[in-house]
């Protein structure tokens, strides 16, 4: 059984069902209640009905366990007893992991419909591989390349010689500059720059003269970058985004900056010309970064933090300016504690008058 796809839009339901059964074979758990339970969606505790899925991972999300209208609820083992009104819960290591494996089956991808509109505008020379999907009004740009089953979303444009590996998507409004490059599986949402201008200038007799660009800009497999970011192309370098790097919404990278094998970036960071950031590197979001450091692999930078100096490798800093996580917790303390000491200081120094 089967909602219309418009139900899905508006209220987050998906096209297909699974019953209790079903989840608990799909995810390898224990099912505890009414196996034929069906859902059809997934929705937080607080605001599930008799056909979504839900989970319990924390127990201070007990008590929205106990009122939840949930059908089904993927439970963690350690909360297996908790009092709860589903008609079934399936108790499974990692729930949150879990809907990893039941997500696309309730909400099927998107199915592509390979062919090139009539719409779009394909260059000389430009080479397209097989089964690939070419939306309304995109530009493929002289001698660029587009490899197999690859998705190029509405008003996508592909600069002249830019190349797209295969099974990669393009979401509408992405633009790649002339030259960028692109591995396979890769995935830009809508309204990603890639192989734009670095900031640089010279000033010279009372103005600032830009330096032309000629490097360029180098994105690795299995990379996605969310909505609207920005990826500069090398000044005489190249920029690289290393193959199983994540970027959020948001992010600025600019000129030169290589950036590691599996990364994670987070929304609004900021990473000035020239940064190395080593493999395997979490950057949580509002971070800054300068130009011209290096991020040892496996190191983690706090939400705004403000980073000028190289971190070594596994280190977690935080703060503003960055300094390791520990010292800056210290400095922030003794920081807050300030105000409290004031008044007695005033007193003192009064009474020494």
């Amino acid at each position: 059984m089967t909602r219309p796809a418009s139900s899905r839009a508006a209220g987050g339901e998906g096209d297909h069902s699974l019953t209790a059964a079903d989840i608990a074979q799909a995810v390898g758990g224990r099912l505890e209640g009414d196996g034929s339970a069906r859902v059809r969606g997934v929705a937080p505790l607080d605001r599930a009905g008799a056909e979504d899925l839900s989970f319990l991972a924390g127990a201070k999300y007990a008590p929205q366990f106990a009122r939840s209208g949930a059908g089904v609820v993927l439970v963690a083992p350690e909360l297996a007893a908790l009092e709860g009104t589903a008609r079934a819960r399936v108790v499974v290591a990692q729930p949150h992991e879990a809907l990893l494996a039941l997500l696309p089956r309730l909400y099927p991808p998107q199915a592509r419909v390979a062919g090139v509109h009539p719409t779009a505008r394909l260059g000389r020379g430009a080479t397209i591989g097989a089964d690939v999907s070419i939306g309304a009004y995109a530009v493929i740009g002289d001698d660029a390349v587009v490899g197999a089953r690859t998705w190029v979303g509405a008003q996508c444009v592909i600069g002249d010689r830019a190349s797209i590996g295969d099974d990669t998507r393009l979401h509408p409004g992405v633009t790649l500059y002339d030259g960028a490059r692109l591995g396979d599986r890769v995935t830009l949402h809508a309204g990603v720059r890639i192989g734009s201008d670095g900031f640089g200038y010279v000033f010279r007799e009372g103005e600032h003269r830009k330096l032309p660009h000629v490097g360029g800009c180098v994105i690795e497999d299995d990379v996605e970058i969310g909505a609207n970011s920005t990826i500069d192309r090398g000044s005489i370098d190249d920029t690289v985004i290393g193959a199983g790097t994540k970027i959020d919404n948001l992010v600025h990278v600019a000129h030169n900056v290589r950036i590691g094998r599996r990364c994670l970036v987070m929304a609004q960071v900021g990473i000035a010309g020239s940064a190395h950031i080593g493999d395997g590197c979490v950057i949580a979001g509002q971070a800054g970064l300068g130009g011209h450091i290096t991020i040892g692999a496996g190191a983690r930078i706090a939400g705004q933090a403000g980073v000028f100096g190289d971190v070594p490798a596994g280190e977690t800093w935080s703060g503003y300016p960055a300094r390791p996580h520990r010292q800056s917790l210290r400095a922030q303390a003794a920081m807050l504690k300030l105000a409290s000491l004031l008044k007695p200081l005033e007193r003192l120094l009064d009474g020494e008058r």
